[in-house]
């Protein structure tokens, strides 16, 4: 079948998270599965300084746009058999970062995706892509399911096109004024509680989950809890109207990306076969990389994470200093966001020096560092949609001690689990439960014959994108079956 892939960010191209990976992995596995595939991008500013080849499609195309259509343009580029078109309009997408200046979101990007979404469907028909299916990633493509179901319906390019949303986070939803709905082209008979309006404004993420013809999330566990107040950000109750059409697809892992077999930038490569050795050199590298004290008694605590209120950082932050002050661990944490989270973390490196890192920002190289060389990697989240760290973790044999939610609950197994125990479960986001799971994971470090079981279940622990692949093409078939009814 013919596939679009419609996201506001996909590697190797251009990323600011984990949607990033999971549009660009899924875009390269839907072609290697025999589809043809055409992912359409933003042509940020990044675009232009890439490592490699883009060229303009021939003429310009037009998006209709509040009161007249703008001209626009298309480069292109080839990847793993995917055909891949960066929309070009440097008034919304030439600008130093994707989403956001020094001082916060910028204050047009629902003009900037208004216009990104109605650049998809136009540039598709310039380039004379007619799809069967529209796979659209989080509330900035989620207006392109709408479209398909009002301004576009009577449009007989689309006449056989049919829509998956894909929720990443719930917590991101787009939500405007209505003065929007109007730049975007909808009109009155759109602004209804049962489409597009939501509490008198425009909220993109809604639109998409209305008018899809399918919604899914990124694991079965984030998909129930959705359903609910306590995690549904207020769609909860759209959720539960969709029945059957909402589902939970676990998110897969780049295995090619994340080998500690083949990883270039670990200290020294290793397999299933030699995962204790080649643990032990990674963990003396690390220390001496960050400056952490030689302490062959102690287990290393890896974090690599974004700093917000949503990871759990704040309980990591109450709970870590007894077990730093007792000597059993050292902390390797990477991360960047929430300032006063930074501040906490920055005090206290400096109230234990020599036995907790802490790197703000990102580095590539010391991501994997850390996953290669801690021997716990500490994920305490309220929630978490999937989460790809406890995947990446376990796959390097680092045992992830993780909060019972969502994605972390569809793949983190607690060690209490006799024959698949892969890591440590705290059964609620609290600092009783993260410190009790904690204190667990260091009774079982100082077993030597348990420790090597669960590394070895963790390590041999399958996230590859197969299953999850064969899914999604089972899901747009259905979705197929019921727009050509």
């Amino acid at each position: 079948m013919k596939i679009l892939v419609a996201a506001s960010e996909a590697v190797p191209f251009c990323k600011t998270g984990g949607l990033a990976d999971v549009s660009g992995a899924l875009s390269r596995l839907f072609a290697a599965a025999g589809h043809e595939v055409a992912l359409f991008l933003p042509k940020y500013k990044v675009i232009d300084n890439a490592p490699f080849p883009i060229t303009r499609v021939p003429g310009t195309f037009y998006v209709p746009l509040g009161e007249k259509p703008e001209a626009a343009a298309l480069y292109e580029t080839r990847w793993n058999g995917v055909r891949v078109y960066f929309i070009d309009y440097p008034k919304y997408f030439g600008r130093a970062a994707l989403y956001r200046g020094p001082d916060g979101d910028y204050p047009d990007n629902d003009e900037r995706f208004i216009f990104y979404s109605r650049a998809v469907l136009e540039g598709a028909k310039f380039v004379d892509f007619k799809p069967d299916v529209i796979h659209c990633h989080d509330w900035q493509a989620s207006v392109i399911p709408a479209y398909l179901k009002t301004v576009y319906k009577t449009d007989g390019f689309y006449a056989r096109t049919g829509s998956l949303l894909t929720i990443h986070n719930i917590a991101y939803q787009g939500n405007y004024t209505k003065d929007e709905l109007f730049f975007a082209g909808f009109g009155w008979s759109d602004f209804t509680p049962d489409k597009l309006e939501y509490y008198g404004g425009f909220n993109f993420l809604k639109a998409g989950l209305v008018l899809a013809d399918h919604v899914n999330t990124v694991s079965p566990s984030y998909a129930k809890e959705t359903l609910t107040p306590a995690f549904g950000r207020g769609m909860e109750g759209v959720l539960r109207s969709r029945g059957e059409s909402y589902t939970g697809i676990l998110n897969g892992l780049d295995t090619e990306a994340w080998d500690p077999a083949k990883d270039t930038y670990a200290a020294v490569r290793f397999s299933a076969a030699d995962v204790l050795e080649g643990k032990a050199a990674n963990r003396d590298f690390l220390r001496k990389s960050v400056g952490l004290d030689a302490a062959p008694g102690a287990a290393v605590i890896g974090l690599v994470t974004r700093l917000d209120p949503q990871k759990g950082l704040d309980l990591a932050a109450e709970v870590l200093p007894e077990f730093l002050s007792s000597g059993k661990v050292q902390v390797a944490l990477l991360g960047s966001g929430d300032r006063e989270l930074a501040e906490l973390f920055t005090k206290l490196a400096a109230d234990y020096p020599g036995k907790l890192h802490f790197g703000q920002g990102f580095d590539e190289g010391l991501a994997h560092r850390i996953y290669a060389g801690a021997d716990l990697f500490l994920m305490p989240s309220r929630f978490e949609p999937c989460g790809l760290s406890q995947m990446i973790a376990m796959r390097y044999g680092t045992l992830p001690v993780a909060t019972h939610t969502g994605g972390l609950a569809d793949t983190v197994t607690d060690a209490a689990d006799a024959k698949g125990g892969n890591g440590f479960v705290a059964p609620e986001p609290t600092v009783l439960a993260v410190r009790d799971a904690l204190a667990r994971a260091l009774d079982a470090f100082e077993k030597k014959d348990a420790w090597q079981r669960l590394v070895r279940n963790a390590i041999a622990t399958d996230f590859s994108w197969e299953r999850s692949v064969a899914v999604y093409i089972d899901t747009f078939n259905r979705i197929l079956a019921k727009v050509r009814a």
